[in-house]
């Protein structure tokens, strides 16, 4: 009989953390650059105490650099696609839709790792779009403009962040020695560059416009970037892949609960079924390279936690 542990309750919680992010973003009230700038912004500080409580600072090459540049980059563009499809679809559709990272990173495990096609990953992706038309209509003519733009933002943000999970991977084997949180907090401050510059560029305001703004925006960068992290990076290696893919399946289940639980989201039973079967493909496509695992960093947080 399978054992529960500390680890799984560790897990559980990084899980139900990170699901509130897209409620944060909501609730800053702000330009999706600017609230993407925050995020990882405040999230360097609280990256930064934990690497300097665990001495995990440490200088890294010119290549391990370009890499962490290039990886900066794709996050900076993940987050602005993904608070852009928050503000038109609400935080749940928009992180179900982002979660299609997972079919990204196991097709590119499968075309340049080398690793065998699966049935059930075959199965997953028609099952993954009956799914997303049962939540969002099968006529895609009728959805309204901002509809569609919402959910093109998600899908690229899906395979944005698909770019950014392998470029941190690829740090990592770089940098052998190099902390995931080392990783993240060189990562994160780099994004928060590229978004300041887009804010400037763009002649945006980074003014936060009140102190429930401000909660919300620390709240994002504290437990979104960071504890929801550290939860579930700590706790993967201690649980069974399968096991451990399964409970991250709550982060995009219980976003889209928040969503109609505290924005009124209207739902219909048609649309509960279509969510089902997302979660039941995104699960069926969390296949397990073991090329994409000889990474250190943690696999599933990679395809599940935003």
């Amino acid at each position: 009989m399978y054992q529960f542990n500390i680890a799984h309750i560790h897990i559980f919680a990084g899980a139900a953390i990170i699901s509130f992010s897209g409620i944060w973003v909501t609730w800053a009230g702000i330009e999706p650059t600017v609230s993407a700038f925050y995020r990882v912004f405040f999230g360097s500080f609280f990256l930064l105490l934990i690497c300097l409580r665990r001495r995990h600072i440490r200088r890294i090459n010119l290549a391990s650099s370009v890499v962490t540049a290039l990886c900066g980059l794709c996050f900076a563009a993940d987050l602005f696609c993904w608070h852009t499809s928050i503000i038109y679809l609400g935080p749940g559709l928009a992180t179900l839709l982002a979660s299609f990272q997972v079919f990204v990173l196991t097709l590119v495990s499968i075309v340049f790792f080398h690793e065998k096609v699966r049935a059930r990953f075959i199965v997953s992706i028609p099952l993954a779009f009956l799914g997303l038309t049962l939540v969002v209509g099968f006529d895609w003519n009728a959805l309204s403009a901002d509809y569609k733009i919402g959910i093109i933002f998600a899908l690229a943000a899906a395979l944005l962040y698909a770019a950014f999970i392998l470029t941190l991977r690829k740090i990592q084997l770089l940098e052998a020695e190099t902390s995931f949180f080392y990783a993240l907090l060189l990562v994160s401050l780099l994004s928060s560059l590229f978004l300041g510059f887009q804010v400037q560029a763009t002649h945006g305001s980074l003014a936060i416009p009140s102190m429930f703004s401000l909660l919300s925006l620390l709240a994002l960068a504290l437990f979104s970037q960071t504890i929801g992290w550290a939860l579930i990076s700590s706790s993967l290696p201690k649980i069974v892949p399968s096991i451990a893919g399964l409970i991250l399946l709550l982060q995009p289940a219980l976003a889209f609960v928040w969503d109609v639980v505290i924005f009124s989201r209207t739902t219909t039973m048609m649309n509960w079924m279509g969510v089902a079967l997302v979660l039941a493909a995104i699960y069926m496509g969390m296949s397990t390279p073991s090329q994409l695992n000889e990474a250190t960093i943690p696999e599933a947080s990679g395809r599940t936690a935003r």
